[in-house]
């Protein structure tokens, strides 16, 4: 991530911005959205910024919790796709609550790794529910806990399948139960995905994840210093 722009940032931090920025990174698996919100985190940091990086399902201890049950299956037992929705909203809701809002109010930067968009992406079109009743178990969630901007790391599914098998066999981990879907759910998925950019344009970000990591962090930085505040 390039320096030039830094000195505007620094400026714009002498001249006291009141309210911290809430920025998501959304992408089915693979994308590298991880590997992006890290980048921007430091990015920020380095540019004078508090900033707060967490994730979800996560980013709390009972949100960290509830992860080890939607992902690592630690309940041992099959869950109910009811279940699951009700399970992402409230680590969704303690996140918000206890982490992003008292942050963002402070002055704090948050960047989180996946947020509501995901569950609009994964149990709305991947599972099949209802994707207006997802927004509103959402709204009820998180209020008007809301990103700023959200950053979609598009890829296709091959590319996407491929990506998560090099990962587990380096990682020397079996695929989570999200990773496990069948080829149709991650489509389903991706699809959703680019319909939630098409709904909230202002608020998408639309990047090519097959483009060089460094290219995706330019893009990021460029969209992120329109957010600043001089």
């Amino acid at each position: 991530m390039g320096s030039p722009g830094h000195a505007r940032w620094a400026e714009a931090q002498e001249n006291c911005i009141v309210r911290g920025r809430f920025i998501t990174f959304e992408g089915p698996e693979g994308s590298g959205k991880s590997t992006q919100a890290k980048r921007l985190a430091t990015g920020l940091q380095e540019a004078g910024y508090d900033v707060i990086q967490s994730r979800e399902p996560g980013g709390t201890r009972t949100g960290e919790m509830i992860r080890d049950i939607l992902q690592h299956d630690a309940a041992e037992e099959n869950l109910c796709p009811e279940t699951e929705v009700l399970l992402f909203a409230s680590s969704r809701a303690q996140l918000a609550g206890a982490i992003i809002n008292p942050a963002i109010e402070a002055g704090t930067w948050v960047v989180c790794d996946r947020f509501m968009d995901s569950t609009l992406a994964y149990q709305g079109y991947g599972r099949g529910f209802d994707v207006d009743k997802m927004i509103q178990i959402n709204a009820f969630a998180v209020g008007e806990c809301v990103p700023d901007v959200t950053f979609l790391l598009d890829i296709d599914v091959g590319t996407s399948l491929e990506r998560m098998q090099l990962r587990s066999q380096a990682n020397h981990h079996d695929l989570d139960r999200f990773e496990r879907e069948d080829r149709c759910f991650h489509e389903a998925v991706r699809t959703g995905y680019l319909q939630l950019a098409k709904r909230w344009p202002d608020r998408f970000c639309i990047l090519d994840s097959r483009t060089p990591e460094n290219d995706v962090a330019d893009e990021i930085w460029n969209r992120v210093e329109m957010l600043i505040q001089p």
